[in-house]
């Protein structure tokens, strides 16, 4: 019995998606919100967190008239909101918050270890640099403009240099340096701001430490920062004055 070919039924078009893509908007530049790049501590840990993560960034200069960043300069802010990072919508502040938050978002940022056990020991000594030194910050402010090799070491900044020595020693013999953590980390971008304090007021440290210090300075993102910083026009005067006056 012969057989009888059926004509094929045209199918329909798909009806469009309800979640078909839309055109890309642009996504607006990341921006870091800095203070002064000879005097602020804080703003030099964001910014090489942000070049070593990898992050393509713009540089927002806070005034140097801003009340604010001056209060934050001279330790007598309640808390301190520079550096400042805007990434697609985010905004961070805090340095520990900066390098979590870049860490998560931009693969292969690698500033915490891969290791487990090197991650949490990274992330505390971190911790112990953003929370403690409170003499050491307040009596040897960053000024990467001055060399004080003559000044004095006050009675209550000594313990907080020993247990910083104390950290670096450690870190450089568990993980065998350069850098802390063997790798430039975090840890390192946190600690590198009294690696300066050590050159500017010419800090006794072990041989060990001052190897370090070395090579923070010898990095070339910090050589650019560096160059930058003693470019700045500008002084925060009461700091100047009163280290000119300690040191006479």
């Amino acid at each position: 019995m012969p057989t009888v070919a059926t004509p094929s039924r045209a199918r329909k078009p798909a009806a469009p998606s309800a979640r078909a893509k839309r055109p890309a908007k642009p996504v607006a530049r990341a921006t870091l919100t800095l203070s002064s790049k000879n005097y602020s501590s804080w703003s030099l840990r964001g910014w090489l967190m942000a070049r070593f993560a990898g992050l393509d960034f713009d540089e927002v200069m806070v005034s140097p008239d801003d009340a604010d960043a001056r209060k934050e300069l001279l330790l007598l802010a309640p808390s301190i909101r520079v550096p400042c990072l805007s990434h697609e919508g985010a905004t961070v502040w805090n340095t520990l918050a900066i390098a979590q938050y870049l860490d998560e978002v931009i693969p292969g940022a690698r500033l915490l270890p891969e290791d487990r056990i090197a991650r949490a020991h990274c992330r505390s000594v971190s911790g112990e640099m953003n929370s403690g030194f409170a003499n050491l910050r307040a009596s040897l402010p960053m000024n990467l403009k001055a060399h004080y090799p003559k000044h004095r070491i006050w009675g209550g900044a000594k313990p907080d240099i020993e247990r910083i020595v104390e950290i670096w020693n450690e870190c450089l013999a568990a993980y065998r340096g350069p850098y802390l953590f063997g790798k430039f980390s975090g840890a390192d971008a946190m600690f590198a701001p009294v690696a300066t304090r050590i050159r500017t007021y010419g800090l006794p440290v072990s041989d060990s430490a001052m190897d370090y210090v070395d090579a923070i300075y010898s990095l070339p993102a910090f050589q650019e920062w560096l160059a930058e910083a003693l470019k700045e026009p500008w002084t925060v005067d009461r700091n100047e004055i009163d280290l000119v006056r300690k040191t006479a």
